[in-house]
């Protein structure tokens, strides 16, 4: 038990320190943990280090900064989104790291394909979009109905595509009309038309 009530003794370290050296725990008498803090620290790391898990090197951070986990950096606070519901008020990435994040996530969970295998189909197009073959590719292309990716389009010729519905009717008819072969229907009689073969 401690010497007076503002040290402590580590049942680990068996070392007397103050009681701010040491973590709270309300079922101990005390209210106090029977390890100091680095001797806790110290004991759980030997307890994963055992069960093969690695442990994070705890680093020192200057006040108004945080450590991104994801990039290994120590940023100031302006580098983080703001975020109510944890300890710190931050997020726990950065802003960089966290963008990367739902870039990733987002084309998983949109297309069901990491950003290596898109980048995979950009090197198969040679870097340029499949449709007019002179832009750069950037936008993935999907069917509408079954999900499957198609391609990675140029801008213009991805919402082409989507104004056109994913209609391969329309998309021949536009084709036929650019060419000069008219798709305008023919007045028969008064109210009657006829359309082109």
């Amino acid at each position: 038990m401690s010497d007076s009530p503002q040290v402590k003794r580590c049942s680990r370290c068996k070392r007397t320190r103050e009681r701010v050296a040491f973590a709270g725990n309300k079922s101990m008498r005390d209210g106090l943990q029977a390890y100091c803090k680095e001797c806790a620290a110290e004991y759980y790391k030997e307890r994963q280090e055992a069960k093969g898990r690695a442990v994070r090197v705890k680093v020192s951070v200057p006040h108004g900064h945080k450590r991104c986990p994801q990039c290994a950096e120590v940023k100031p606070h302006a580098e983080w989104e703001p975020n109510q519901t944890s300890s710190d008020g931050f997020s726990s990435y950065c802003k960089t790291c966290r963008a990367d994040r739902n870039r990733r996530s987002y084309f998983k969970r949109k297309y069901g394909i990491s950003m290596t295998e898109r980048d995979e189909l950009i090197a198969a197009q040679v870097g340029v979009c499949c449709i007019c073959l002179a832009a750069p590719a950037v936008h993935v292309d999907h069917c509408h109905d079954t999900g499957r990716v198609r391609g990675v389009l140029c801008f213009s010729c991805n919402a082409a595509l989507g104004q056109f519905k994913d209609r391969p009717d329309s998309i021949r008819r536009a084709a036929a009309y650019v060419e000069g072969n008219a798709w305008k229907p023919t007045l028969v009689a008064p109210g009657v038309y006829q359309l082109p073969s």
